[in-house]
């Protein structure tokens, strides 16, 4: 009988120690705490938001309910992405005038206009010139000069012969090289594709960027303006 009461006042004991623990587990979780943002709803009347202890506009009840932050809808996640992409435009280096220019003279050469072709040489020329790379870093800065460098040679040698539509299209494979070279580090926000006639150069083969899926050769003209194959998308 006396074991059977010691059993029980160790049961007993045990249990009260269980359950303050509990207790004390319970009020040592921390509360959330509450920000100057936060709002409150009516119990009545859950529309009726406002500050807490604030009055429900519809029956006087205190504002006591906090009321949870809307989930940010995908609607405003597109405008907050579209709002970063302009001000990264904005900001941004962009070689959208060279690319337009540039497809200014290849359209020239495919309708074989000499003239047309020095007036866009001179133009694309003028736009390498305009450009600031000053915002870039050191080492992206360095690739963009050598490049354009080089594409502003070619582009006046274009401007330059007037006329001399071939010696047009010997500069137009060089410049173009130069071109999709600025492509692959400097993106623009055109659709652009790599077109590639075997022929060009002496049967060595050129390249050339264009705004169209149809091929158009501006190294023929008229005599093969259907030479060639879209390459690849850009």
């Amino acid at each position: 009988m006396k074991n059977i009461i010691l059993s029980t006042a160790a049961a007993a004991l045990l249990l009260v120690s269980c359950n303050q623990k509990n207790k004390e587990a319970v009020s040592n979780t921390p509360e959330p705490k509450e920000t100057a943002s936060q709002s409150y709803a009516c119990s009545m009347h859950p529309e009726v938001t406002g500050k807490k202890g604030e009055k429900c506009s519809k029956c006087g009840m205190e504002l006591t309910e906090p009321v949870k932050p809307a989930a940010a809808t995908q609607t405003d996640k597109d405008s907050l992405t579209a709002k970063a992409g302009t001000k990264t435009a904005k900001s941004g280096f962009s070689i959208d005038a060279i690319v337009v220019d540039y497809l200014a003279l290849k359209n020239a050469l495919t309708k074989d206009d000499a003239n047309l072709a020095s007036k866009a040489g001179k133009k694309l020329y003028a736009a390498f010139n305009t450009i600031d790379p000053g915002s870039m870093d050191v080492k992206l800065k360095k690739e963009y000069l050598d490049i354009a460098d080089d594409a502003k040679e070619h582009a006046e040698h274009i401007g330059a012969n007037a006329g001399k539509i071939a010696h047009q299209r010997e500069h137009f494979v060089m410049l173009s090289n130069d071109i999709n070279d600025l492509l692959k580090t400097f993106k623009t926000s055109q659709t652009l594709y790599q077109d590639y006639c075997p022929m060009a150069d002496e049967g060595k083969g050129a390249i050339w960027i264009s705004e169209i899926k149809e091929i158009k050769n501006p190294y023929y003209g008229s005599d093969m303006l259907t030479c060639g194959s879209v390459k690849k998308t850009l």
